[in-house]
């Protein structure tokens, strides 16, 4: 299929331990891949670069402790693929933004239900490394609870344009504890909430990017609804700090991982053109999308007590750099 462009042929050797990263070239894949290179770590990046860039980590291809293959997860991912010791493994691969995820619902929920599980046998045969799932806040759909904790089952409509995604992850979490249990391997499942920051796509169709975007093209700023529906923000360096710190950590989860500050829609968009006062663009209503949530806002309890972890960067400061990246 047209997804599967990919290099599987590699054979590649490392003396060190390594730590792979499955869906690398991503926007928060490429922050955690130069974490963790920084940290001192050899990394294999695996991605088909379906909603992800080569550009995003063009700057570590000449660093000896980084690799890229071109793999498609919903293949089976031979062993030969990485010879060595391999350590853990992040799997973020998974076209995360609807823009994204809904250009090829089947592909998605296979990449989501397929991918994962060869993602786990690869570990397996690896002698059993570490897994890490970046599952998502959508998993709780429109929740009838706010904030929303990792007890809450969620409100998902399971034939709507985003169940592709939304049913994708949960199943993906389900086949995450399956594994687990049955070859009680070392797992752990992160629930992302929405991360912005440096290297995000700027037609990914989320509300930061589409804001600054627009912002900067003096185009009109499309807000979906009359605006009022909430979101919260986390910066991409925190949101790698608590996928690390969980990875390291002793709990499998569920655990959310979000900043807990709670804004309109429409009040980003008046923050952002605040923020970029030469742009000329006005604000207009569009019709909400179907299944869009009402309210999404992490409770970080979980993330605060069991990992140390908090959001450090605060929503001006994270617009800030986000903004001067995308001038650039």
């Amino acid at each position: 299929m047209e997804h599967a462009i990919e290099d599987s042929k590699i054979n590649f050797v490392s003396k060190h331990p390594v730590i792979v990263v499955f869906g690398g070239t991503g926007f928060i894949g490429n922050h955690l891949c130069r974490r963790l290179i920084n940290a001192g770590h050899h990394v294999v990046c695996v991605d088909n670069n379906y909603s992800g860039s080569l550009e995003n980590v063009q700057d570590l291809m000449n660093d000896h402790r980084f690799r890229f293959i071109n793999h498609n997860i919903i293949h089976p991912i031979p062993q030969h693929l990485i010879e060595g010791n391999v350590a853990q493994i992040y799997h973020l691969a998974c076209p995360a933004s609807p823009k994204a995820y809904q250009r090829d619902p089947l592909f998605t929920i296979k990449t989501c239900v397929i991918g994962t599980m060869n993602v786990l046998n690869f570990a397996l045969e690896k002698g059993g490394a570490h897994v890490l799932l970046t599952s998502t806040s959508e998993v709780y759909g429109d929740p009838t609870v706010s904030p929303q904790p990792e007890e809450y089952w969620g409100n998902v409509n399971p034939v709507g344009i985003r169940s592709c995604y939304d049913e994708g992850k949960r199943m993906a979490e389900t086949i995450m504890m399956e594994y687990r249990i049955k070859y009680q391997m070392t797992v752990r499942i992160a629930r992302i909430f929405n991360t912005y920051g440096p290297n995000m796509d700027k037609d990914d169709g989320r509300v930061v990017s589409n804001f600054i975007t627009q912002c900067l093209d003096n185009k009109d700023i499309t807000i979906f609804g009359d605006g009022s529906q909430t979101r919260s923000f986390c910066y991409v360096d925190d949101t790698v700090d608590g996928l690390i710190r969980l990875m390291n950590g002793t709990t499998s989860g569920p655990i959310n991982i979000g900043n807990p500050y709670e804004i309109t829609v429409r009040e980003l968009a008046t923050r952002i053109v605040s923020m970029i006062p030469e742009t000329k663009s006005e604000v207009v209503m569009c019709e909400l999308p179907s299944d869009d949530p009402t309210r999404r806002c992490p409770d970080i309890t979980k993330a605060q007590t069991i990992l140390g972890w908090t959001p450090k960067v605060d929503l001006a400061e994270g617009l800030r750099r986000t903004i001067a990246s995308f001038r650039t």
